[in-house]
C-alpha cells in the first residue's frame, strides 16, 4: 500500500490579460497585496491566437505572467481562482471601461513536473478541485522542457511563453533550495 505524502509547495503563476494597461497595473497591485512580491514578470505578449474573448474584452489584448516569490501549498489553487474571479468582477463593476470584462486573470501552479491552470469549465481532461473550480495539467515537463498536451491552449504553445515558463521552473528550483532544500517529491522530473 502506498503512503500519502504531502507534496512540496509550488510556484504561483498568474496570467493577466487586458487591452488596458491601467487594468493590468491595477491587477498587479491587488495581486501583490494579496500574494506578496513578484519574483519574475514576463514581457507583455500579444494575445492573438483566438478571437474568443473579443466580444467581452475587446481586441488588441496583451497578456503578462506574474510569478510570485512566495511558494504556496498546491491545494490552494481553487481558492486562488475564486479570488481572481472576484478581482475581475470588482474591476468590471467599478472601472469605467467599455468592455463587460476588461480583465482576465488565470492562476496556475508550477511544479517541477507540470504547469496546471485553474478553470471554471469542466472537460474530460480536467479534474474537479472544489467550489466549482477544476484543474488542468496544461504543460508537462519532459525532455528538459515544458511540453504542451493535446488540449493545451494555443497561447501556451508559443515558444516565447514556453521559454518564460521554463525559466520560471528554474526560479522555482532556486526557491525550493532557499526554503530548506525541499526538492524531494518530484526531483526525478528534473530531466
Amino acid at each position: 500500500m502506498g503512503q500519502s505524502i504531502i507534496p512540496p509547495p509550488v510556484l504561483l503563476v498568474i496570467a493577466a490579460f487586458s487591452r488596458h494597461k491601467e487594468a493590468l497595473g491595477w491587477a498587479e497591485e491587488k495581486l501583490i497585496a494579496h500574494f506578496g512580491p513578484i519574483g519574475r514578470r514576463s514581457p507583455n505578449f500579444d494575445f492573438h491566437q483566438t478571437r474568443y474573448y473579443e466580444s467581452s474584452m475587446g481586441s488588441e489584448l496583451r497578456k503578462r505572467f506574474l510569478v510570485f516569490r512566495n511558494l504556496i501549498p498546491p491545494d490552494r489553487l481553487a481558492d486562488i481562482k475564486l479570488y481572481t474571479n472576484q478581482l475581475e468582477e470588482e474591476l468590471a463593476w467599478t472601472a469605467p471601461y467599455p468592455e463587460s470584462r476588461p480583465l482576465n486573470l488565470d492562476p496556475g501552479i508550477l511544479s517541477l513536473g507540470k504547469f496546471m491552470l485553474a478553470t471554471t469549465k469542466d472537460q474530460a481532461h480536467r479534474v474537479y478541485l472544489r467550489h466549482g473550480i477544476y484543474g488542468e495539467v496544461t504543460l508537462q515537463f519532459q525532455s528538459h522542457a515544458f511540453q504542451p498536451n493535446p488540449w493545451t491552449y494555443a497561447d501556451y504553445r508559443e515558444p516565447a511563453l514556453l521559454y518564460f515558463l521554463n525559466e520560471a521552473r528554474d526560479y522555482y528550483r532556486q526557491r525550493l533550495r532557499e526554503e530548506a532544500g525541499i526538492e524531494g517529491g518530484e526531483s526525478r522530473m528534473e530531466d
